[in-house]
C-alpha cells in the first residue's frame, strides 16, 4: 500500500520526475523503512524468543549465558523489554534494519519492475514469467543487504549473550567487530538458507500482488496518475473534484 501510495506522491509533487525503475526504487525504498517502523517491535520479540531456545540451560552453547526460559510469551517479552529500556528497547537494532531495508525494499521493486519491462507483451500475464522476475529480484536484493540483516539480529540479542562481550552500540561498529572477529564470511552466515524463505516468499508475494490487481481490475497506476495529472494541469478544482 504505501509502494504505490509514495510511488503516486512522488509523481504528483513532481509531474516532470520519470517513470523508470530509479522512481520504483526510491518508493520501494520508504515503503520498505515505513513498514519497518511500524512492526520492528515485533520482530524484536520474534527473535527474542526464538534466541532464548539457544540459551536454554539443557544447551552448553559457548559464549551464551544459560538463563533458562527468559520470556513466557510474547505480552511477556514486551512487557519486560519495555520495563527494562522503554520504547528505545523495543526499537533495539532498528537502525540496522532501516539501513538494510532502504536498500532491499528499494532493490527489490527497482529489479522486479525493471525485468517486467523486458518481457515481451505476450508474456507479461504469465504466472511463471511474474515468478521469475520475483525471485531473481528477492535473490539479489537479499545478497546485497545480508550483512546488515546479521548486524541487526546480533544486536537484538545482545543482552542475552555472555556478559564478558562488550556492548555493541553503532551499526558500523557491530559491522566492525564481526568482521575482525568473526571473519568476513560470517556477515553471510546463514545466507544460503534465507533464499529458501526469502526468494520463493517474494517471488509469491509480488505475483499475487499482480495477479490480485488484475483480477479485481484495478486501472493502470501510471495511467490513473498520468490522467490527474493531466487534469491537475488543464482543469480548475471544481473539475478535478469531480
Amino acid at each position: 500500500m504505501t509502494y504505490e501510495q509514495y510511488r503516486r506522491w512522488i509523481i504528483l509533487t513532481f509531474p516532470d520526475v520519470g517513470r523508470g525503475p530509479g522512481l520504483d526504487l526510491v518508493a520501494g525504498s520508504f515503503a520498505g523503512g515505513t513498514a519497518v517502523l511500524f512492526t520492528y517491535p515485533l520482530d524484536l520479540v520474534r527473535t527474542k524468543l526464538a534466541y532464548q531456545v539457544v540459551g536454554s540451560p539443557k544447551l552448553n552453547v559457548q559464549g551464551v549465558v544459560n538463563t533458562g526460559q527468559i520470556y513466557k510469551g510474547i505480552l511477556d517479552c514486551f512487557s519486560k523489554t519495555y520495563r527494562e529500556a522503554g520504547l528505545r528497547g523495543l526499537y533495539r537494532g532498528v537502525a540496522p534494519s532501516l539501513y538494510g531495508i532502504f536498500p532491499y525494499a528499494g532493490l527489490k521493486f527497482y529489479f522486479y519492475e525493471e525485468m517486467k519491462r523486458h518481457v515481451p507483451q505476450e508474456h507479461k500475464k504469465s504466472i511463471m514469467v511474474k515468478l521469475v522476475c520475483g525471485s531473481v529480484a528477492g535473490l539479489l536484493g537479499q545478497t546485497f543487504t545480508y550483512p546488515l540483516d546479521v548486524v541487526r539480529r546480533q544486536m537484538q540479542v545482545q543482552r542475552i549473550v555472555s556478559s564478558n562481550s562488550p556492548e555493541m552500540k553503532g551499526t558500523m561498529e557491530v559491522l566492525v567487530m564481526i568482521a575482525q572477529k568473526q571473519g568476513w564470511k560470517q556477515l553471510f552466515s546463514g545466507l544460503s538458507i534465507n533464499y529458501l524463505k526469502v526468494v520463493p516468499s517474494v517471488a509469491i508475494g509480488f505475483t499475487v500482488y499482480d495477479v490480485m490487481k488484475s483480477y479485481l481490475r484495478v486501472p493502470s497506476r501510471d495511467e490513473a496518475v498520468t490522467k490527474l495529472v493531466t487534469n491537475k494541469r488543464n482543469t480548475h478544482p471544481s473539475s478535478l473534484h469531480s
